[in-house]
């Protein structure tokens, strides 16, 4: 089992633009999965919580489908972000949970290879740094989120309480951006809604590419800070 490191700038948004032009192939069978069955909204519910700890699952592509869906009248609005918040919610104490049951030593050998040890260190930094506040960051950052979680269940000094309440913040931002992003994108394209898509997940690119290049930016601005004390 593998874990997605922290990406650089470039590399994340070029993982964003190749994800972009999938998502438009990939958009019909989201929607005859992600369709007004019952089942629809626990569909919702699953793939954010299992995108949580396994980040390969598509799990703001179906969150943000779904809100397409809801500008179209498909679905509700308000289920749909209830859904995803609360799957994202469940996975990432999944992770804290696992993090602290397995412990650092196991959950680093079921993470293997330099660029996860590298994803750990970041997250076992910025938890000593920030504390609650990269709990929140981290959930709009692909990869980032699952060393985040993981890092947390180990790490001694920050308690399920204290992780819950920053968590149950982060994964209800998480839910109403992508759902709502998805959801404007729908009702500027009711007609065709892949097109609402194409433009909810472009929005998205830009803007965790824009979170990205600040954080490159600062961290390369602070490496000569350093080396100059």
């Amino acid at each position: 089992m593998r874990a997605q490191h922290v990406p650089t700038a470039q590399g994340l948004i070029l993982v964003r633009a190749l994800t972009l032009c999938h998502d438009a192939v990939v958009f019909q069978s989201l929607v005859n999965l992600v369709s007004d069955a019952w089942w629809t909204y626990p569909l919702i519910f699953g793939v954010a919580m299992l995108d949580a700890f396994f980040p390969l699952v598509p799990g703001e592509t179906v969150a943000i489908t779904a809100g397409v869906l809801a500008g179209s009248g498909q679905l509700s609005l308000p289920l749909s972000i209830l859904a995803a918040s609360a799957g994202a919610f469940v996975g990432d104490n999944i992770s804290y949970g696992l993090g602290t049951w397995l412990g650092e030593h196991t959950v680093k050998r079921m993470f293997r290879g330099e660029k996860a040890r590298r994803g750990f260190e970041w997250a076992e930094r910025m938890l000593a740094e920030r504390g609650t506040y990269i709990i929140i960051v981290a959930r709009f950052i692909p990869g980032g989120r699952t060393a985040t979680t993981f890092s947390a269940g180990y790490v001694h000094s920050f308690t399920w309480r204290r992780f819950v309440r920053a968590d149950a913040v982060a994964c209800l931002l998480w839910g109403n951006y992508t759902v709502l992003l998805g959801y404007l994108g729908g009702k500027a394209f009711e007609e065709h809604p892949w097109k609402g898509l194409l433009l909810a997940s472009g929005i998205a690119v830009a803007i965790t590419g824009g979170v990205e290049a600040v954080r490159h930016f600062r961290r390369r601005g602070a490496e000569p800070a350093s080396e100059a004390d």
